[in-house]
């Protein structure tokens, strides 16, 4: 229905979703992207993950600084190799946890340097362990680990890209990848706190649950102004423009849902397996998100209600976001790098 965005996007150009889907109705309009993901998974399943085969890569340097990566002579076999090279002292990884992750990669045969979220304009990613809308390199490979471990990944197609392949990374349907993760801390998928009171001629929310947020629209006319009133104040640090901004989300129309106890809703976070990441200030997403978000915290709960404008003005999204919709949405910030 609307133009949709990768779910997570690496440096420097390495999707962590298997593919990025788009829609027919996709007009490109990057200033007015709207604030959602969508993927799929490889399409032939990963093979169970093995502790080692012959040849392996070996991994050198210190956790929390880029890895070096060397390739051995020979082709890879077709095995899945998740194999601890330092084990930390951490919790350990849960599947479903949410989990900050830093990557060095490489392709095994051609050598080609996938980059690193420690390089210049880099950043940790945050993954949901084993889900199945994250390349199984990344999303399986966590599972069982602890917190500050070091883990070299082999991944065959299976694993990785599947026969699709990554074009804009340079990664073909035949590839094997190595990948050095540094396993970070586990992060909460939502924010906890006790919510603030709402002026009763605002959208009521419930977001206590890991599931889409009840919004509730009142009967009367939305606010003419942006409202960016913060629910839950988190403890985290400010986020700037220009950080990648990690968080969960839930969004409905309000003309449409006036008077509803439980709006439909016509976008949720939830709804991906995967929290959404964006760049903000920059025109990536809507104007309303980038002007409501820029100086909130990590930590924070927000309810931001969008006039027309700030959001697709005259353009209709579909039947639940018609032309000139005032937007309503319950945002968590998880994560600001």
């Amino acid at each position: 229905m609307r133009r949709r965005l990768a779910a997570l996007l690496i440096v420097p150009a390495l999707a962590l979703t298997a593919s990025a889907c788009g829609s027919d109705d996709d007009k490109g309009d990057k200033d007015k992207a709207d604030p959602s993901a969508s993927s799929s998974a490889s399409n032939a399943a990963a093979p169970k993950p093995v502790d080692s085969a012959s040849p392996m890569p070996a991994v050198k340097g210190a956790f929390g600084k880029k890895a070096t990566i060397e390739v051995p002579k020979g082709d890879p076999t077709d095995k899945f190799v998740v194999h601890t090279v330092s084990e930390g002292d951490g919790s350990v990884v849960k599947k479903d946890d949410l989990v900050s992750m830093n990557f060095t990669g490489k392709v095994w045969k051609s050598g080609k340097d996938l980059g690193s979220s420690y390089q210049e304009g880099g950043a940790p990613q945050l993954i949901t362990a084993g889900s199945e809308t994250v390349i199984p390199a990344f999303s399986q490979a966590l599972v069982g680990q602890k917190e500050g471990s070091r883990v070299l990944v082999v991944a065959p197609p299976a694993a990785g890209f599947g026969s699709q392949g990554n074009q804009q990374a340079g990664v073909t349907g035949t590839d094997t990848l190595v990948f050095a993760l540094d396993v970070g801390d586990v992060v909460p998928n939502k924010v906890e706190g006790k919510q603030a009171a709402i002026p009763s001629d605002l959208p009521q929310i419930k977001a206590d649950d890991e599931a889409p947020a009840t919004i509730s629209v009142p009967k009367n006319d939305p606010p003419a102004k942006l409202v960016d009133k913060v629910l839950i104040a988190g403890k985290g640090a400010e986020v700037k423009s220009g950080q990648s901004v990690t968080m969960q989300y839930s969004g409905a129309a309000w003309k449409l849902n006036e008077g509803k106890a439980k709006a439909t809703l016509f976008d949720s976070s939830w709804k991906t397996g995967q929290p959404f990441s964006t760049a903000i200030g920059q025109g990536q997403v809507i104007a309303g998100w980038d002007k409501g978000l820029v100086g909130k915290h990590v930590g924070d709960r927000v309810l931001l209600v969008i006039p027309p404008a700030q959001a697709y003005g005259d353009e209709a999204k579909g039947e639940e976001l018609p032309a000139k919709s005032t937007l309503v949405f319950v945002v968590d910030i998880l994560a600001a790098s």
